[in-house]
């Protein structure tokens, strides 16, 4: 006589049941912690004020299209300046690229790039254009520089309050800082940003619409 099998449906144990919830809250619950200290940043960064550094005196220079470029350009603009040169074997590709960060979001502005060149006996117009082809600069909206050495150091130093040197006291290779400046509309220095550090971006675009909404068109 053959006996008649039974089959066992096994309840899960409630210690089971809980550890996988848990393990499909764990992410639901870190998710949500991240957007909502997202949100506090952003919060922060929006109510903080931004200084002012002193002004940047006049200058004049040569653009990559071989056109006067100074001042009188960006009187009445919103701006942001770096200094780097196209042979730079250090921290210039990080600084232009970051730069070039700020192109799309700022697009919709009035916004203005400049890069000084601390190599201008090399970087002449040609080769800057050349680099601002590389980086896709958009025309009219980032220029880069080149002139007088010692007008762009004294610039750099005086001006900007930033380090440099042309490196004879080293290696030969010019040396600068990687900060990034913003200045407003009455040329005064509302902020530096070092591009080497991830939240750069972050903190200049705050601040660049901070400006913006301060001091509109």
């Amino acid at each position: 006589m053959n006996t008649p099998s039974v089959t066992i449906n096994r309840v899960p144990s409630r210690p089971g049941i809980v550890w996988k919830l848990t393990l499909i809250l764990i992410p639901l619950v870190t998710l949500g912690l991240l957007l909502w200290l997202r949100q506090l940043e952003v919060a922060a960064l929006r109510q903080r004020t931004v200084s002012s550094y002193g002004t940047v005196p006049s200058f004049q220079f040569i653009n990559q299209n071989g056109q006067p470029f100074g001042s009188a350009q960006l009187a009445g603009k919103i701006w942001i300046g770096d200094f780097v040169y196209t042979t730079c074997p250090g921290p210039c590709p990080m600084i232009s690229s970051r730069m070039s960060e700020l192109q799309k979001p700022l697009e919709k502005t009035d916004v203005h790039l400049i890069s000084f060149s601390v190599d201008p006996e090399k970087d002449t117009p040609d080769v800057l254009r050349s680099y601002a082809e590389r980086l896709q600069a958009e025309p009219g909206r980032w220029d880069f520089l080149t002139g007088p050495k010692s007008a762009i150091y004294r610039l750099s130093h005086d001006g900007f309050k930033l380090p440099i040197s042309d490196g004879s006291d080293a290696e030969g290779i010019p040396v600068h800082s990687t900060r990034m400046v913003l200045v407003d509309r009455h040329g005064a220095i509302r902020g530096y940003y070092n591009a080497t550090e991830p939240d750069a971006i972050t903190k200049l675009l705050a601040d660049t619409n901070h400006l913006l909404r301060e001091q509109p068109r």
